[in-house]
């Protein structure tokens, strides 16, 4: 088959491809807001991003959209590479402080 055409299950890899790319965007909330310490430990989350992220690597290759994400295979990587944290901010460092925190309320 070439480049150009379509294969009979196109549609259906692209389907699977949509799916992994929302629960990406899931993951990605988890750890923006930092919900995800409700539902893992730092190491099971880690692992479980890059499974994220392999698979929609695999499932791009699989419905012919280049992947973007570039993922080695947890083999390659070194232990310090797997459960190394990625950079996000911590919602809680922008709060303002509880009037409790400051004395405000001795009255």
């Amino acid at each position: 088959m070439s480049e150009g055409q379509q294969g009979p299950y196109d549609s259906v890899a692209r389907r699977w491809l949509a799916l992994i790319e929302r629960r990406q965007e899931n993951f990605i909330e988890l750890c923006d807001t930092g919900r995800w310490r409700h539902y893992y430990t730092h190491d099971e989350f880690l692992i479980e991003m890059r499974k994220v992220l392999r698979l929609r690597d695999q499932w791009a290759t699989i419905a012919g959209v280049p992947a973007i994400n570039g993922v080695a295979s947890e083999d390659s990587l070194g232990q310090d590479e797997i459960f190394a944290f990625p950079h996000r901010v911590d919602p809680s460092d922008e709060m303002l402080p509880s009037p409790w925190q400051n004395g405000f309320n001795n009255a």
